[in-house]
């Protein structure tokens, strides 16, 4: 099993115009609810891929009940925690002419130190039976700082191989906390090492405690320094759509080939294979299994000479 921390759910909506034009009034061609945050979406692309997985974090009030009510019919088991306050909702806004995506994220709900206790829990139960664990995404307010510090210390104690995708100061204390593995962008890259090249700042990043690091790179895919060699995992093309969910596909790839124990190689190739595959489909968070199933076997994986 696999196990997915998402702090703070959410439920995603996600809007299609004919074209996004800012002060005018518009006429939307299509409306789509999803259960979403980070974890939610690592889980369900685990779960089309074979995987059995869990969900875990926090759901409360009318949004979270829409949420819940969502996943239940999902392979991802819920084990959420539930919460006073109402989960938050993300709003993506689809321009059909241009493509592009825009996006409103709210803050979320404030966790009280009893939910927090609740959480933790919930959280050392499922540990027992996870093959890993992926905590994902931001803090809702009221959680300290340095939360995924301690998931992260509490998953080696439990000697469960953990990932962290975050950003800001909690991937800064959270990679100090030696996971096995952090996924940051190129911007939440630069924030954690003042550099924008990309293969110094992998490097430096890993430096700073993570087992292996692997930074999305959009468009060039994505770039990976670990203990076996530094690899760079391109797609044949770049692809136009929706952005929201591929840094969450690619995620789990790279989860999945942990538990299946493949070749560093293999797992780029599967984690930039369904990035791209999610740009393309429709909906937020999901991937377009047809594009994935064709991109798999043309994704480019080169080797930097010099060893990580």
């Amino acid at each position: 099993m696999i196990l997915t921390v998402t702090l703070n759910t959410a439920l995603d909506i996600t809007y299609r115009v004919p074209a996004l034009t800012p002060h005018a009034s518009h006429r939307v061609r299509e409306v789509r609810e999803r259960p979403g945050g980070k974890g939610l979406n690592v889980a369900r692309v685990l779960a089309a891929l074979g995987h059995e997985s869990v969900v875990t974090g926090y759901a409360g009030g009318a949004t979270g009940a829409v949420l819940r009510d969502l996943l239940a019919p999902l392979a991802p088991h819920d084990a959420l925690v539930p919460i006073a306050g109402s989960t938050r909702r993300t709003l993506a806004v689809v321009d059909d002419a241009s493509g592009d995506t825009t996006q409103l994220n709210e803050p979320g709900p404030t966790v009280t130190t009893e939910e927090w206790a609740a959480f933790l829990e919930t959280y050392g139960s499922l540990l027992r039976e996870a093959d890993a664990v992926a905590l994902c995404g931001s803090l809702p307010p009221g959680i300290h700082v340095g939360a995924y510090a301690d998931l992260i210390r509490r998953a080696r104690a439990a000697h469960v191989p953990v990932l962290l995708d975050t950003s800001g100061e909690p991937l800064r204390r959270g990679i100090a906390a030696r996971p096995d593995l952090v996924k940051p962008n190129a911007d939440e890259l630069a924030q954690l090492t003042g550099s924008r090249e990309p293969l110094r700042a992998t490097r430096d990043a890993r430096r700073r405690g993570a087992h292996a690091v692997v930074s999305s790179l959009g468009p060039q895919g994505v770039l990976a320094a670990t203990p076996d060699g530094v690899w760079q995992a391109v797609p044949p093309a770049p692809v136009k759509g929706n952005p929201t969910g591929a840094g969450d596909s690619a995620v789990a790839g790279l989860l999945s080939g942990l538990v299946e124990r493949l070749p560093w190689p293999e797992r780029l190739s599967r984690a930039v294979a369904l990035s791209a595959a999610t740009v393309l489909a429709p909906a937020a968070g999901e991937f377009d299994l047809a594009a994935y199933e064709d991109l798999l076997p043309r994704i480019a994986v080169t080797e930097h000479a010099e060893a990580a």
